[in-house]
């Protein structure tokens, strides 16, 4: 008899062909800045923990202490019996970090994008975004059933020239237009010309989205993000963020007006239809605003970390293309060049995975680094030596 799922053999073996298959790193110990992986002592560039959160102190406590009075899970959708006092408080204290009216907390950054942009965008309505976002938007674009218009990647010309398009169209005036852009784009670590945005935006009575997933913790005072970064509070009108990566525990959160949060509430498919976060996440994460807040060293610490690598990369000749943040590519080529640069620093004692088609381009396959405010001097010393040996090996500097 024929497998009708042969094709997924194929295609494991196309990957293996071309040099793109990868199989699961296991990390077998803390989220660090040195880690056990696949049995190996290495020094992690690949971490999103870019402030070492989740190993503070404070939230391993929260955490267990959470567990010890509410139980290790909610028991339920938000919708039915799955709001806990630790939920409201998150989401009223973010709403309060943040500057905005009210907060609603998903169970993953990529859950508030598929669960906020179809309500954002009925029928009838235009989404325009720019070509570099993350999949996540890609992917709530796809469910929603408005008009969608691409703009080349940080070309506030073209978006403007998009928004004009849009409004002087027969019925153009009146339809419900939203502008979406990352904040920090996650594969190329630029940050969005959000001013410019924003003022094309306005000037065509247009709606501003923001996914700040790689920004939160990160830009802004305290970590606050992209729209603090630029003194733009009030002008943008949805701002997603991430409790996984900087915050260093799990979970996202949608950011903007009461009428916005209510709404979800009632419509937002991924809320209605998940359990809510377990308690000791909540309660993690809750006593992450706390440390943001309180230990402003931290993202003192990982700045100048990101400048220290970059400025050693740049010297050595790598291609880090014109990343303004602590995410820093390392441009291979193609994608079997990639990875093998990322196997061989492995072999050196640093892990750097290795990035390809599709999510990048394959021409533009790459390292992904990400250093953290864990990580000492020597630590980045070591990596940028293993990068120097390795790179010059493959003929890449």
């Amino acid at each position: 008899m024929t497998d009708p799922l042969a094709f997924l053999g194929a295609e494991l073996d196309e990957l293996r062909a071309k040099g793109l298959y990868r199989r699961l790193r296991v990390v077998e110990s803390e989220q660090a800045a040195h880690c056990r992986i696949d049995g190996r002592e290495v020094i992690t560039l690949s971490s999103n923990n870019y402030l070492g959160l989740t190993t503070h102190p404070k939230l391993r406590r929260a955490a267990i202490e959470a567990v010890e009075a509410f139980g290790a899970g909610s028991g339920a959708v938000r919708t039915i019996a799955g709001t806990m006092t630790l939920h409201q408080q998150l989401e009223a204290r973010l709403a309060e970090f943040k500057h905005v009216e009210a907060t609603l907390t998903f169970q993953s950054g990529f859950t508030a994008n598929t669960g906020a942009i179809p309500i954002l965008a009925p029928e009838g309505s235009v989404i325009v975004s720019d070509e570099l976002n993350h999949a996540s938007i890609i992917d709530g674009i796809r469910l929603s059933k408005a008009e969608r218009r691409i703009f080349p990647h940080a070309d506030t010309d073209a978006l403007r020239a998009t928004l004009r398009d849009i409004r002087s169209a027969p019925g153009g005036a009146d339809r419900t237009v939203l502008v979406i852009t990352d904040g920090v784009f996650s594969m190329d670590g630029d940050i969005a010309r959000l001013p410019e945005i924003v003022e094309a935006a306005e000037e065509f009575e247009a709606a501003v989205f923001v996914d700040d997933a790689h920004a939160s913790g990160v830009l802004g005072r305290n970590g606050r993000g992209t729209v603090d970064h630029f003194d733009l509070h009030g002008r943008v009108h949805v701002q997603v963020g991430t409790l996984s990566k900087a915050i260093g525990v799990l979970g996202g959160y949608v950011a903007g007006s009461l009428n916005l949060r209510e709404v979800l509430i009632h419509r937002a498919r991924p809320f209605l239809f998940s359990t809510s976060h377990p308690p000791a996440v909540a309660a993690a994460c809750l006593a992450a605003i706390d440390v943001l807040e309180s230990e402003p060293d931290r993202l003192e610490r990982l700045w100048a970390n990101t400048r220290l690598f970059k400025d050693g990369m740049r010297r050595l000749g790598f291609d880090i293309g014109g990343s303004e943040t602590p995410i820093t590519p390392v441009i291979a080529g193609s994608g079997a060049l990639a990875m093998k640069l990322s196997d061989r620093l492995f072999e050196e004692g640093v892990f750097a995975q290795g990035i390809g088609f599709p999510t990048v381009p394959d021409a533009r396959s790459r390292v992904r680094t990400i250093v953290t405010a864990e990580h000492s001097e020597t630590d980045l010393a070591e990596c940028l030596a293993a990068f120097e040996l390795v790179g010059r090996e493959l003929g890449l500097i």
